[in-house]
């Protein structure tokens, strides 16, 4: 029979890491006596980051003795005290390749539900001073599991542990974990995972993405509000780099232009999806290229790309786009990419944009009226003015193609004129007004704009119902920062890294502006990416969980831990890998 061995709790502190503070509760000792287990946790102790431990599902996290004893072998360590795997319980028994998921145990006076595997995170790693130690746990099928409280009592050390009822389709905790997290997953068990009522809601969402034959969209345990934490499969049509040629230009106000773009040998373009954008490389004077990403602003032909780029007044790109690029010139361009698509089915259409933001939901537009698409659709778009006011024409006639379009278009300038247009109206949209004109609840909608007017924009969305995984928004910046547990400092413009420039190959984020050269004393790329201060997105830190996954849009790398299971073409974990070239990252 197993026994439970010691409870160990913590209070959460503030812990120095890498420059930075982590506040973190994986501090965790022995405690004497009965400890009164309630539903969120145990008296005296406590989590850090409760978007990844904690709550009522992960209200206690098991530890084995017979996996301490496992450890002391492979790393040769002698110092491994109860507690230091951050767990609650540190008990004798309860394997991982036994214990099943929904398995309910009775310890001391309360009673237990087996929930999930350890998320994979990388204050274990940082707590034993093994910074591989998030993705041995997985490897070697040794993770630790946690409980929720079925029923609220004392516990104790020494207290017998008798399984009260066996979960449903028994499938253990190390076959869960490895179903998520390596490859070769077995599709009856998979089956068998989304059968398991107990399994918490951020294992089931993966695993019923896996289902459908995505990756996941986050890590699981993260709240529904940090989806997209990963970027999602797809393969690029061409690798790299290709040289185009300008066709032509075209003014749409005076500070939007668009750009055609052909093939320099007559050969078809790929179709891109509605929704997706180019990555443009040009040399601009005696520094190193520089790299920026547009949206295609149309439907494209067999032949053809549009890109549709605003005159930013300090844009070093965007002035020598708008000044000194002419049809016949010659361009580097990266292959069509993006998540930020239309998706097929049968819902209604909600079309949002501010300014240039039109661009990816206008090729989106060209799509539904290319299709003759019996979707309702709903353009919504403000602009300073009619003058601002980009392919006010051209959205008016493909909604002119639609048997059931609504167009509302809002100019923001007080001395706006007054127009007789009914769809034109002076101000911007509210909560009120979103909500008068009619709007399904059911209905896809696609946000692009400032960081703030999406924010805005969503929430009047979701307060008037729509849900929010249906609410899609693009961002032509960085994506928002994902670093669990690091305590928040003011945001710092991205910039070159600190130390002297270094002869190693240049390395591009495309999404943030910067260019630097490799510099061997940097762990990984993701290294480097925080050297400069650009918003990085991760957890384990060692190659399982991939979240920190980046398209890669040209350029070669290596691993220096080999990820447990590699991801899709086109896309790198960053932070475990260095380059081998030169390297562009949409980052």
């Amino acid at each position: 029979m197993a026994t439970l061995l010691s409870v160990n709790v913590g209070i959460p502190k503030d812990v120095s890491w890498q420059g930075r503070t982590v506040h973190t509760g994986a501090w965790k000792s022995p405690v004497h006596g009965p400890r009164m287990v309630r539903r969120l946790n145990i008296d005296g102790d406590g989590q850090g980051d409760l978007a990844g431990h904690g709550g009522e599902i992960r209200a206690v996290l098991v530890y084995q003795l017979q996996s301490y004893q496992y450890w002391q072998k492979q790393l040769g360590r002698d110092d491994l005290t109860f507690g230091i795997f951050g767990e609650n319980f540190t008990v004798d028994g309860m394997p991982d390749d036994d214990v099943c998921i929904g398995d309910r145990y009775r310890i001391g006076d309360a009673e237990f539900e087996v929930t999930q595997p350890r998320v994979t995170c990388y204050r274990v790693g940082m707590r034993l001073g093994e910074p591989a130690m998030a993705s041995l746990l997985v490897a070697h099928r040794r993770p630790g599991f946690y409980l929720r409280v079925v029923g609220e009592g004392r516990v104790q050390a020494g207290d017998e542990i008798t399984l009260t009822r066996k979960g449903p389709e028994e499938l253990s905790v190390a076959d869960t974990d490895a179903l998520l997290y390596l490859p070769d997953r077995d599709p009856a068990k998979l089956r068998k995972a989304l059968n398991i009522p107990a399994l918490s809601p951020g294992w089931q969402q993966s695993f019923r993405e896996l289902a459908a034959a995505q990756q996941p969209k986050q890590e699981p345990g993260w709240p529904g509000e940090l989806t997209s934490a990963q970027q999602p499969r797809e393969e690029p049509g061409w690798p790299g780099f290709k040289t185009m040629r300008v066709a032509r230009t075209v003014p749409e106000t005076p500070t939007v232009s668009s750009i055609y773009l052909d093939t320099t040998d007559n050969t078809p373009l790929p179709e891109a999806r509605p929704g997706q954008y180019l990555s443009i490389r040009l040399a601009i004077g005696d520094a190193a290229p520089a790299v920026r990403s547009y949206s295609l602003s149309s439907a494209p032909t067999a032949g053809t790309y549009r890109i549709s780029v605003k005159h930013e007044p300090h844009g070093k790109v965007s002035s020598y786009i708008h000044a000194a690029l002419h049809p016949g010139d010659l361009v580097d361009i990266a292959s069509p990419r993006g998540t930020f698509v239309l998706e097929e089915g049968t819902r209604p259409i909600v079309l949002i944009s501010a300014g240039i933001g039109a661009t990816p939901v206008l090729a989106m537009l060209h799509q539904l009226a290319a299709t003759r698409d019996q979707r309702p659709v709903w353009w919504i778009h403000i602009a300073h003015d009619r003058a601002h006011h980009a392919f006010a024409d051209e959205t008016h006639a493909l909604l002119a193609q639609l048997r059931n379009a609504h167009e509302y278009i809002y100019y923001t300038a007080e001395t706006a004129p007054q127009l007789d247009e009914p769809h034109i109206t002076q101000g911007r949209p509210t909560a009120q007004s979103l909500a008068a004109i009619g709007i399904p609840t059911d209905a896809d909608a696609y946000l692009c704009g400032p960081p703030a007017f999406m924010d805005d924009l969503g929430g009047y969305l979701r307060d008037h119902g729509l849900r929010p995984e249906r609410i899609h928004r693009e961002r032509f910046s960085a994506l928002p920062a994902i670093n669990p547990g690091v305590s928040p400092t003011a945001a710092v413009r991205p910039h070159q890294p600190p130390h002297p420039p270094n002869t190693g190959p240049l390395i591009t984020f495309a999404r943030s502006g910067i260019t630097t050269p490799w510099s061997p004393a940097h762990a990984s790329l993701l290294d480097l990416a925080e050297a400069c201060d650009i918003p990085t997105r991760w957890s384990c830190r060692t190659g399982v969980c991939h979240t920190c996954i980046t398209h890669l849009v040209a350029g070669d790398i290596t691993y220096s831990i080999q990820p447990l299971e590699p991801p899709e073409a086109g896309t790198i974990l960053v932070c475990c890998s260095k380059p081998t070239t030169e390297v562009v990252l949409d980052l």
